[in-house]
């Protein structure tokens, strides 16, 4: 599927996001520590800051009562909070690391996905063109910041 031009940025910051994810979920014993390296490449600061845009420009991009947009955001902000506890969790060091690089890298996979085929498809379905356009301005803004 084409995206938006619009969205393009934070989607490229999905496919190196789907990358990483499967490199977690693939790590075992031997290159576990290769895996949660890149993982932290992406995560410091890319990824915590893919984050922080998508929490702050989203949620109005579509009224609060349009038909499914406040669950979307429920849940994007849900599994933002759980991939950010596992990230720290992993970065800790403690316990099962292989699990917990497991654990992440498969809420990350998914969390792409959902944003990708639900939430992303439904803003290029409901924005107008120009307010679109706002969005995609308003999106390259905060990442060249």
């Amino acid at each position: 599927m084409k995206r938006s031009a619009a969205l393009t940025p934070l989607s490229h910051d999905h496919h190196v996001a789907l990358e990483v994810a499967l490199r977690l979920r693939r790590a075992g014993a031997d290159d576990l520590d290769a895996a949660v390296a890149r993982f932290a490449a992406f995560w410091h600061p890319a990824g915590l800051r893919h984050f922080a845009i998508e929490e702050e420009l989203l949620p109005d991009a579509l009224p609060a009562r349009e038909a499914g947009w406040g669950e979307q955001i429920a849940r994007m902000r849900a599994e933002h909070e759980r991939l950010r506890a596992l990230a720290d969790a992993l970065e800790q060091d403690g316990g099962d690391r292989l699990a917990t690089a497991h654990d992440l890298g498969t809420l990350l996979n998914d969390h792409v996905r959902f944003e990708e085929r639900e939430l992303f498809v439904l803003l290029e379905a409901r924005l107008a063109p120009g307010a679109l356009q706002r969005l995609g301005d308003r999106i390259a803004t905060a990442e060249d910041t």
